[in-house]
């Protein structure tokens, strides 16, 4: 879930591990790296306990998200390439108000940033992503929900089969 661009995000994803093994305690774990775009365990946490991204039902928690996050670079490499139209200001703060209301009190939610190492503007740059695929989405699967959801699907299946895509959970559990 880390903002698109250059290897900027690898290298620091490097440094991390490098202080995690050079240190006796570890501060994050690099889970999967997709086109390059490392993710993390906080990465996961942050998106299940934000309420960004839902456990499946019966699912191992970290597993379940961390398959959609794969599924999200996947989905955001192929939005970057096409750019459908930026959302509006106003569409993020709808969608940060949801992001909050998941929360009891302003101190529930601002715990929840703090415990994951996240602040809201970046939390507004999820929202922002999400918003563009949900654009793209729209803009190119068009349909009754049944087929729309097949052919999105499909779609997400040719990127995963294309996507440079390494699971390090996978390997290690």
């Amino acid at each position: 879930m880390r903002k698109r661009g250059s290897s900027i995000g690898l290298r620091i994803g490097l440094v991390v591990l490098l202080a995690a093994t050079l240190c006796a305690e570890t501060i994050d774990r690099v889970l999967a790296v997709v086109g390059g775009q490392i993710i993390t365990l906080s990465d996961v946490n942050a998106a299940r306990d934000l309420g960004l991204i839902a456990v499946a039902t019966g699912a191992e928690p970290i597993r379940s998200v961390l398959l959609q996050l794969i599924d999200r670079e996947l989905m955001l490499a192929e939005v970057d390439r096409y750019a459908p139209p930026e959302p509006t200001p106003d569409a993020i703060d709808r969608e940060l108000a949801v992001v909050r209301a998941r929360f009891a009190s302003p101190q529930d939610y601002a715990a929840v940033l703090e415990r994951n190492g996240v602040d809201e503007r970046h939390v507004r740059e999820l929202i922002r992503q999400t918003l563009r695929i949900d654009a793209y989405q729209e803009q190119r699967f068009s349909g009754a929900d049944a087929r729309r959801a097949a052919l999105i699907e499909e779609w997400l299946a040719g990127l995963r089969r294309r996507g440079d895509i390494v699971d390090i959970y996978a390997t290690t559990r």
